[in-house]
């Protein structure tokens, strides 16, 4: 019988039911932590992480994130404070963490980056040293490690997303890992309205929960991840082939000692490079070729951030420049064998012509 079938024998489409207990139990031991709470979504995760932890004031974040990590904390009226990235990891620079406290910061969020782990001892150091929360933002890391350990085990809790965009995905899907009994408790009370058994509200709380059918798709995913982060590593193999001589473009590594879905093939343009990063992503959009700027230009030049950080560039240097040099080219398990080539080819060919997006018009 198929997920979905004992789904709807069940009866019981949300509202904490058996496939969602059956998928924490999993995501919980494949983790090697006590606690997943399964939710809607990685934003909802991320709000609800917050509001449970009762951060306040200011909350120092990077600048190069999906722009949710700053949004779940200015929806609850926090001040996301944004410190500077090392450029050779894309993660939180700690130096420009310890930079950015002020007697306001309640906490830290970090963020594993292309799911190569952040600075994760060095910022519980700053924390503990300052009395700061750390939480960390996981939405790119299941499955990733980090000194061999598996994320999601790390700070007070880790917020993990399963939107189809992942590796790992439940149609729509996040949750929240911990090994702390009473942050969990609390985080199933905020996630369905505060109820604790019938007509009980003990808790402030909202609608976070996973719903039955997402929890099915997840459960079935767990079984090819495995096929999923294969097919991932032998594309990011053949990228790092083709890409090798091309001059200006290199490939961001990943850690071979460590575990990675390899699910982001990311590029950096040189500055020296004889043409633009725009201008190799105008090359492969018009060959209907999906490559992204990711997160271009950064959270802290994104509304309503630009406008209440208007000099947060100054502190931000390294950010930017990122920025300005990254490119996302396709990957997955749907990936053409000879498309490899073909993104590699137009790179080379954008890059050798030296012909700008600016000069093609004029």
């Amino acid at each position: 019988m198929s997920r979905l079938d004992q789904v709807l024998d069940n009866q019981w489409l949300t509202n904490n039911g058996p496939m969602v207990q059956e998928f924490e139990r999993e995501i919980a031991e494949k983790l090697g932590v006590k606690h997943c709470v399964a939710m809607c979504n990685g934003t909802i995760a991320l709000e609800i992480a917050i509001r449970a932890l009762q951060l306040e004031g200011e909350v120092i974040v990077p600048s190069w994130t999906f722009v949710a990590t700053a949004h779940a904390l200015y929806w609850q009226g926090i001040t996301p404070v944004f410190a500077d990235i090392d450029p050779a990891t894309h993660n939180l620079d700690p130096a420009s963490v310890r930079c950015m406290i002020t007697p306001r910061t309640s906490g830290i969020i970090g963020v594993h980056l292309w799911g190569r782990a952040a600075p994760v001892r060095e910022l519980q150091d700053i924390a503990d040293e300052h009395r700061l929360k750390l939480m960390f933002d996981a939405a790119h890391a299941f499955g990733s490690t980090y000194r061999g350990e598996t994320i999601g085990r790390f700070g007070a809790c880790e917020v993990l997303s399963f939107h189809a965009t992942k590796s790992f995905n439940t149609f729509e899907g996040g949750a929240v890992a911990t090994n702390d009994d009473e942050l969990a408790d609390t985080m199933r009370l905020m996630r369905n309205f505060g109820f604790s058994g019938y007509d009980n509200v003990i808790h402030p709380g909202t609608n976070g929960k996973m719903v039955e059918v997402c929890a099915a798709m997840g459960l079935a995913n767990l079984l090819s991840h495995e096929s999923v982060v294969v097919a991932n590593r032998e594309n990011y193999e053949a990228y790092r082939q083709a890409l090798a001589n091309i001059p200006g473009v290199s490939l961001l590594p990943y850690d071979p000692t460590e575990q990675n879905s390899y699910h982001y093939v990311v590029i950096e343009i040189a500055p020296e490079c004889p043409v633009s990063r725009d201008d190799i992503v105008a090359a492969l959009h018009a060959e209907n070729i999906l490559a992204r700027k990711y997160f271009w230009p950064g959270v802290h030049k994104m509304r309503p951030y630009r406008d209440l950080f208007p000099h947060a560039h100054l502190m931000l240097s390294q950010t930017e420049k990122v920025a300005e040099s990254v490119i996302i080219l396709p990957t997955g398990t749907t990936l053409p064998e000879y498309a490899v080539n073909t993104v590699a080819d137009i790179i080379r060919i954008c890059i050798s012509s030296g012909v700008t997006a600016a000069s093609s018009v004029s």
